[in-house]
């Protein structure tokens, strides 16, 4: 609970001079209010410092009174003091200057002082038995301001409800005693009273801020079912509303208000949204997020909220409509990806997924749900591309084996083919197609030396894309071997030049998430002898960075 000493929140501080300038609050001036303004003559003056306390200095009266002058203008000067004998409604002589000098040490500053006059007062009023419920609701009020200007809270309320017990639906003792139920945090009770100082004066900008904050306060605090918490809110006659003529609010004031009440409205929205969640209701769940969304198109938490409600209803393709809205907001959020790879498994787009779910972990390794995903999604698109392209019958690539003398003719007479273990490759194919057809005769014998032959003389740059067409496990492992065990030796640089382009191959990270474990063993046995090789074109960290993109 709140600090006794806390000072109140909001615009005004409930003090009496702070709405001593408001001419909405004239219902709650005094009896016999006149026009005049009230001034201490020269032989008067000295009257005037001895009635104050020993700080003495002159200012306006608080709002909460009944002279029978006007206030005080604020900021008055020594020449511009008020008449402390001024009448005061029904009061008697002595305690309508005690109530003059209380609003004149209040008005410079001077609570505690002031308290002290103002309680004199209601003494005062009590032993002249006089009969003013109205003056005698003033004077408490008076005192309600002091006490909350200097901290005390409850002593605020208790004066705040004696007033309002003689004079119901008073605004100011409402007000005070809102800010100090605020000031205490018993934001129930503050909510209520807020709420009936607007029903008696919508105008009021103290009430309308402290409502707004307290609801977010109350649905963080109470959830969904924050309003049946409350206290009753009572029904304000309409003898006690005050009508207003005002100025019609500016756009930019109306505009802020939109703004304020959609923020409340989207708070709450979502806060019932999440409670449904927890609840297991994720219909009722969509339903909220869905009219949040109205009122905030741009927030991507609850796009990945509702996709999640999606997932759990098994309704994916709007689950993964969901996540790729959230990604249009935040390119990067973790979540929007995790949860549109689960859209995507739905869908059995496991290749989709399993990207998605390679995004989460390069973000956070650390997110086991993803990594057993991913090697759940890993085995079901094995099965996928096993069922959907069963294996082709291999095409039968005829080897002309020589002899002797013949064997040199034949590899000379070829023009750009070569030889190796028996193996004829063109070592100068047109396309992709001719590269492929070279690369499957070296692959279909073990020609790892044929293999290296080949990539020797293709430039790396040309190799994603002559590879397009029959990227595979298969192939990837054995372009590996051939680079490891004959090409590393002769040109190193010509080795880390085509790792560094092999990767940008179509299909090469899924090809390489089938990867068996030799396979993959092969891949980090190259990279260890590469990171070994003293170059001038390359540095070992960039041979570890590189490998980062195949381990």
């Amino acid at each position: 609970m709140g600090n006794a000493q806390k000072k109140p929140h909001g615009r005004g501080d409930g003090g009496p001079h702070s709405e001593s300038n408001s001419s909405h609050h004239g219902p709650w001036r005094g009896k016999g209010a006149a026009a005049d303004k009230y001034k201490v003559a020269h032989d008067s003056r000295e009257k005037v410092a001895n009635g104050t306390s020993k700080r003495g200095s002159t200012a306006s009266v608080p709002a909460d009174q009944s002279s029978g002058g006007k206030e005080a203008p604020v900021g008055g000067n020594a020449e511009e003091s008020v008449n402390l004998d001024a009448p005061c409604g029904a009061l008697p002589p002595p305690v309508a200057r005690l109530k003059n000098e209380g609003n004149l040490l209040f008005k410079n500053g001077q609570f505690a002082d002031a308290l002290e006059k103002y309680s004199l007062a209601i003494q005062g009023y009590t032993d002249s038995g006089i009969d003013s419920p109205e003056d005698l609701c003033t004077l408490y009020s008076n005192r309600a301001a002091c006490y909350l200007k200097d901290g005390n809270s409850q002593e605020c309320i208790q004066d705040c409800t004696r007033a309002l017990e003689l004079q119901s639906f008073s605004l100011k003792p409402l007000l005070r005693r809102a800010m100090a139920y605020d000031s205490l945090e018993r934001y129930r009770k503050a909510y209520v009273d807020y709420k009936t100082v607007l029903q008696i004066d919508a105008g009021v900008q103290a009430a309308h801020d402290g409502v707004n904050r307290i609801t977010r306060l109350l649905i963080d605090q109470d959830g969904a079912e924050w309003r049946e918490k409350l206290p009753d809110i009572p029904l304000v006659p309409l003898s006690a509303q005050q009508h207003r003529r005002e100025e019609p609010p500016s756009a930019e004031v109306l505009q802020a208000r939109a703004e304020r009440k959609a923020e409340v409205c989207f708070t709450a929205l979502k806060q019932e949204g999440n409670d449904f969640v927890k609840k297991g209701q994720y219909q009722d769940a969509l339903g909220k997020y869905s009219e949040g969304l109205k009122l905030k198109p741009e927030e991507c938490a609850i796009y990945t909220n509702r996709a999640l409600c999606y997932l759990k209803l098994e309704r994916f393709a709007e689950a993964k409509q969901d996540c790729d809205a959230a990604l249009r907001v935040e390119p990067t959020n973790k979540k929007a990806f995790y949860r549109r790879a689960l859209a995507n498994k739905g869908l059995k787009d496991y290749l989709a997924c399993s990207s998605d779910l390679q995004e989460v972990l390069q973000q956070d390794p650390n997110v086991q749900e993803a990594e057993k995903e991913l090697e759940e999604v890993t085995v079901l698109l094995r099965q996928s591309l096993a069922n959907a392209s069963p294996a082709k019958a291999r095409k039968t690539v005829p080897i002309t084996e020589v002899e002797g003398d013949e064997e040199t003719a034949s590899a000379s007479d070829s023009g750009g083919g070569t030889k190796g273990e028996g193996t004829a490759i063109n070592l100068q194919p047109a396309n992709a197609y001719e590269f492929g057809q070279a690369l499957n005769t070296a692959r279909s014998v073990g020609d790892a030396a044929a293999c290296a032959d080949l990539l020797a003389s293709t430039t790396p740059e040309a190799l994603p894309q002559l590879l397009s067409t029959q990227l595979d496990g298969n192939t990837i492992s054995f372009i590996m071997q051939a680079l490891d065990s004959h090409l590393l030796e002769r040109d190193p640089n010509l080795v880390y030049q085509h790792l560094n382009h092999l990767h940008t191959a179509n299909r090469f990270s899924v090809v390489l998430m089938l990867l068996e474990k030799d396979e993959r063993r092969h891949m980090t046995q190259l990279f260890e002898h590469l990171s070994a090789v003293q170059s001038p074109e390359f540095t070992k960290n960039d041979v570890q960075n590189l490998a980062n993109k195949y381990i």
